[in-house]
């Protein structure tokens, strides 16, 4: 298979759209290579060189001596899986030859992330921590308390989040919201133990996805974007104590504890 300039320029454009997607919706470091360097050959390229950040993309593909580079910024568009696996789709469909390289850019550009109907995460979201206060031990007005606490919370977010607002200050007023509406519970005594409650609201906010992508990334050899995914999941986790700590102070209940 022969390649002209303008075949390998489009080539490697495609191949780069395909990375920034995968990155910016999620995947690890390791699988936005092997995804890329995978379509990019499948197209026709002899190989795929690339470069992953924490906020960017850099690839140059190889095909006959000749090499053309390009580099895309990759903003951060939320976690959706749906979106890896439809690249990866798209990226198996090529291998196999079902589709050509005008084809995959077609596809690409097309795919949108499947988002859920907001108050059906809310829904979801308060079930589920008011769910882990039932497994810490909470009565039903704990698990009501939690339910009310972190669907609230999550509202806040998805406001927030619609407004493009900063996501430590999100997470930092999610939490403030979540703890204030849980520590009434506490001032008014509203089932046994209504403490549990301060604790299960909150853990909507705990960022394990980019906690979970920061080790795989260090443990495969991708150490700066690792560090970079730690730091920023570590710095949500300090804005969340920061809500809690100053919804505490603000109410007078100073624990999780009785």
């Amino acid at each position: 298979m022969e390649l002209s300039r303008e075949q390998q320029t489009e080539l490697t454009r495609i191949a780069v759209k395909a990375g920034q997607i995968l990155h910016q919706h999620g995947a690890e470091s390791r699988l936005v290579e092997q995804t890329t360097q995978r379509l990019g050959t499948a197209l026709g390229a002899q190989s795929i060189e690339l470069s992953v950040s924490s906020d960017s993309i850099v690839i140059t593909s190889l095909f006959n001596g000749n090499c053309i580079t390009t580099t895309r910024r990759c903003y951060d568009r939320g976690i959706n899986m749906q979106m890896v696996c439809d690249v990866q789709r798209i990226c198996v469909m090529a291998e196999k030859q079902l589709m050509d390289a005008a084809q995959v850019k077609d596809r690409l550009q097309r795919l949108k992330p499947m988002k859920y109907n907001r108050w059906l995460v809310v829904l979801m979201i308060g079930f589920s921590c008011a769910s882990f206060s039932h497994f810490f031990g909470g009565d039903m007005p704990v698990y009501i308390t939690t339910f009310f606490a972190s669907a609230g919370a999550m509202i806040l977010r998805q406001e927030l989040a619609h407004r493009h607002h900063n996501p430590f200050v999100n997470f930092a007023l999610a939490a403030f919201v979540a703890t204030s509406i849980s520590s009434l519970g506490v001032i008014y005594d509203f089932g046994e133990e209504p403490q549990i409650a301060m604790a299960a609201c909150v853990l909507l906010l705990v960022p394990g996805f980019p906690l979970i992508n920061a080790v795989s990334d260090m443990l495969k050899g991708h150490i700066s974007t690792g560090i970079a995914r730690w730091v920023f999941a570590t710095l949500l986790s300090i804005s969340v104590a920061i809500g809690i700590v100053a919804s505490m102070t603000l109410t007078g209940v100073v624990g999780w504890i009785s």
